[in-house]
């Protein structure tokens, strides 16, 4: 079972542990951790899951559909090279400790 660490905007630092193949986005949203709005309900459309991967992990991730990348250009909050959609990367045993920054803004 992977943990994922949250932290958001202020600071504030969530650890959870979570089902593998669960998103990132419905890990946040299952335990409550504020900060992503997710409007699509995880359809790669909105982009209100938008998260900042640590650098460490950003390689560990797989690679980004074409979609996920056109989405990422209309964000709330500025893309970084590390900005990823939340509802399209999901949890495996080799993202145990995974480390994602959330935005200040989604909408």
């Amino acid at each position: 079972m992977p943990t994922i660490t949250y932290i958001e905007a202020d600071g504030e630092r969530h650890d959870v542990d979570v089902a593998t193949g669960t998103t990132i986005k419905d890990a946040a949203i299952a335990n409550g951790i504020d900060g992503i709005v997710a409007e699509c309900g995880g359809n790669a459309m909105c982009a209100t899951c938008h998260v900042y991967v640590d650098p460490g992990w950003a390689g560990r991730l797989p690679a980004m559909e074409e979609v996920e990348d056109e989405l990422l250009q209309d964000t709330a909050s500025p893309r970084e090279p590390t900005s990823r959609l939340g509802c399209q990367v999901r949890l495996t045993d080799e993202l145990d400790g995974l480390v994602v920054r959330l935005p200040e803004e989604q909408e």
